[in-house]
């Protein structure tokens, strides 16, 4: 089936691929989930390996790859066993730079997204809010206009690489009476004069810093405007499509893992004389759990396909999270289960996966907020269009 979507080339991407994880971040996985924060020098790494500019243009040193080129990235990212490093990535590359990529005008293609595609510059996404969470168009920041620059107050919160970032693409609204449709986008760097940031203590990803940012008359130049004044809100929903689907993709893969990772333990664990992978309720619980995975993989490489070939899927791709991030967090509470006590120690991978794993149905948009979405569209026929850009 997988042959479907994954040809020769991507299969060799993918060899290539694990062996670098293998050499370059594995090693560091654990004290970087002890300290917070994940090295400078790997960020370079990825950078010459390509793996920042797999779906941008060639022109800003990209590759213009397919999507199946990310799944594999985003797949193999899972089984290094730091839910906090891989958000560090893919937030940096299809959070940030999808906006740049999207949005941008040469100038800022140029600035940001040429040395964000070599690991130059970190970037981050700041749409939440304290008081808003999923309710974009409920966000309180503004940017005002005054000659050539704006000016920005707010504050944002739950931003990944947020605290260690050299740019933020920020949104705020432009023209406050017009609610969601007076929100605008922006570029800001980080080190502008009025933005400062405070870093969060969670539960899990905890090699990936997670902050909150406050914005007191800072000077953002006009010029760091992306794309058109005011249609801010629907290139967020544009790109909650992409963002879902990443998530969707982290759950069946951290579950693919968790799941491998089960039976390998299973297979040489012995209790009463019995390997635990001759249990028939053992056996039967994780062909069920199992199957789910497989489900939920296959559904979300059919997404990928749809957006890869330019069509706008937010409803699968909004099914493909709320679904996978379930299926996940039941997964590896039942690995963890069959470990017996050694799953709840953190020399073995599940605990970690356990609280990784946790963040899928909160971030990208809760579960609660996907269901009411889907119900929009399936029961009151409502149809969502991508933004039209000026470019």
């Amino acid at each position: 089936m997988t042959d479907i979507y994954f040809s020769e080339e991507h299969e060799m991407f993918r060899t290539s691929l694990q062996k670098f994880l293998e050499k370059e971040v594995k090693p560091h996985v654990d004290k970087w989930e002890e300290s917070g924060s994940i090295d400078r020098f790997i960020w370079n790494r990825f950078g010459e390996m390509g793996y920042f500019g797999l779906p941008y243009p060639e022109a800003y040193g990209g590759h213009e790859l397919d999507l199946f080129y990310t799944v594999i990235l985003l797949e193999e990212l899972q089984k290094v066993n730091s839910g906090g490093f891989a958000a560090a990535i893919w937030a940096h590359t299809y959070l940030a730079m999808t906006h740049l990529n999207a949005e941008g005008n040469h100038h800022i293609k140029q600035e940001y997204l040429a040395p964000s595609i070599t690991g130059e510059k970190i970037g981050c996404l700041a749409v939440s809010e304290p008081f808003g969470g999923s309710d974009v168009a409920g966000m309180r920041s503004t940017a005002a206009r005054h000659g050539e620059t704006y000016i920005l107050n707010g504050s944002k919160t739950f931003i990944t690489n947020g605290y260690y970032c050299d740019y933020m693409v920020v949104a705020a609204k432009t023209s406050p009476e017009s609610g969601n449709k007076g929100i605008s986008m922006f570029v800001v760097d980080k080190n502008s004069k009025g933005v400062s940031v405070s870093k969060l203590d969670k539960l899990g990803w905890r090699a990936s810093d997670t902050a909150e940012i406050a914005f007191d008359n800072c000077e953002v130049p006009a010029e760091n405007l992306l794309g058109e004044e005011g249609k801010g809100f629907p290139y967020i929903m544009q790109h909650f499509a992409l963002e879902r689907l990443l998530m969707a993709i982290n759950a069946h893969a951290r579950a693919d893992f968790a799941l491998e990772y089960a039976k390998q333990y299973m297979s040489e664990r012995k209790t009463f004389g019995k390997h635990l992978n001759e249990y028939q309720a053992l056996r039967h619980k994780y062909a069920e759990r199992y199957a789910e995975m497989d489900m939920c993989k296959i559904y979300n490489y059919n997404v990928a396909y749809k957006l890869n070939k330019g069509d706008y899927p937010v409803k699968e791709a909004t099914i493909a999270k709320l679904t996978s991030t379930k299926m996940a967090d039941e997964v590896i509470y039942d690995c963890l289960q069959w470990l017996g006590g050694y799953g709840y120690m953190e020399e073995y991978p599940m605990a970690r996966l356990f609280r990784d794993s946790r963040l899928g149905p909160i971030g990208g948009g809760t579960s609660e907020i996907l269901r009411e979405i889907i119900s929009k569209m399936v029961i009151d026929g409502k149809v969502y269009k991508p933004a039209t850009q000026k470019k």
